[in-house]
């Protein structure tokens, strides 16, 4: 590569960090100050700096701020998520949505309502190890970790994912019909994804969670790019394939099962960031994926809330009916190009 292309690539890298950081910051600002009731931004700004205004205060920093700040950590981890499965798999269509991560924490979440008080920390934990032992079990019957699985990570991993979804979607049916109309009502809606019930305490758990799992995912994603050179080079290379699978898969689990415990499963979120990202900077790139994944979350919530007058949607909602068009759109394009890649 010349130095010349090198240095119009990092233009291009430079500029489109910067529009997206921009892009996000002003969608935070919007989904702070519009809404019922409207917010002046001079009166959101005093708050900000600490001032108390009756009514202001509450509406700017114990609900609107924490829905903005778990919109943007939720929309990072599913984005990070997906571009991770996407590479590893090496296939547009793998995402935590499609190969039964989500469906996992969402069948451990209504076990728990099922079976445990329904309480927020039974749901969360629930939740989590649905996804956990989702993944646990992925890996096992596809033989991802076994050395020498060469094939195993891009085609048998991502077909026992599918059939898997399948049980587990069958699996979260019956636990329904086991539920109180009011139970099932309120699973139903926990499924279906909301950032309604965002507090700073979710926030929290998110930005640790975070704090903990992106500088693992950034030493691993170098891993990442040997591995896309072939089993035979890397292991050439030194590289433990198996381990370095078996790492990124579970750091991808746990940032996908982690989130869904704590917004329900946003659908299509991580499926979506990761080719809108790579369409926008002309190859895979993490960063922006996951900026890409929380501008996802951000618009789906702030038009969920404001679309229409009289009903406020989740934002699993929105995010939905966002990814099942452009589904279909890969779904076509792969058919066509003949590759899934």
């Amino acid at each position: 590569m010349s130095p010349a292309v090198r240095r119009a690539r990092r233009r291009r890298a430079a500029l489109l960090a910067a529009g997206a950081g921009a892009l996000l910051l002003a969608m935070v600002a919007v989904r702070v100050l519009v809404g019922t009731p409207m917010v002046d931004p001079v009166l959101a700004l005093r708050v900000l700096g600490g001032e108390q205004i009756p009514g202001i205060s509450f509406i700017v920093w114990d609900h609107r701020l924490p829905v903005a700040v778990v919109a943007v950590l939720a929309g990072i981890a599913f984005g990070l998520s997906g571009t991770t499965f996407q590479t590893l798999l090496r296939n547009p269509l793998a995402s935590p949505d499609v190969i039964g991560v989500t469906l996992g924490a969402s069948a451990g979440a209504v076990l728990a309502m099922t079976f445990l008080p329904a309480d927020g920390r039974a749901v969360f934990w629930c939740a989590l190890l649905g996804g956990l032992g989702t993944a646990a079990l992925l890996l096992l019957v596809s033989g991802a970790g076994r050395p020498g699985a060469a094939g195993a990570v891009d085609n048998r991993f991502v077909l026992v994912g599918i059939g898997l979804a399948a049980a587990l979607s069958a699996l979260i049916s019956y636990l329904l019909t086991r539920l109180s109309l009011q139970s099932a009502g309120d699973a139903m809606h926990w499924m279906i994804g909301s950032l309604s019930t965002s507090t700073w305490e979710r926030a929290a758990v998110l930005a640790i969670a975070l704090a903990g799992l992106v500088p693992a995912l950034a030493l691993l994603v170098v891993r990442l790019r040997i591995l896309q050179l072939g089993d035979d080079t890397a292991t050439g290379l030194g590289l433990p394939v198996p381990r370095t699978r078996v790492a990124l898969i579970l750091v991808a689990v746990t940032l996908s099962a982690l989130t869904v415990a704590v917004t329900g499963p946003l659908a299509f979120v991580a499926f979506l960031a990761g080719p809108i990202a790579r369409l926008l900077a002309g190859r895979p790139s993490f960063p922006l994926a996951a900026v890409v994944g929380a501008v996802i979350v951000l618009l789906a919530d702030i038009v969920g809330q404001n679309m229409l007058p009289t009903t406020e949607l989740p934002a699993g909602v929105v995010t939905g009916a966002l990814g099942a068009p452009f589904l279909l759109w890969m779904l076509t394009r792969s058919s066509t190009s003949g590759s899934g890649r």
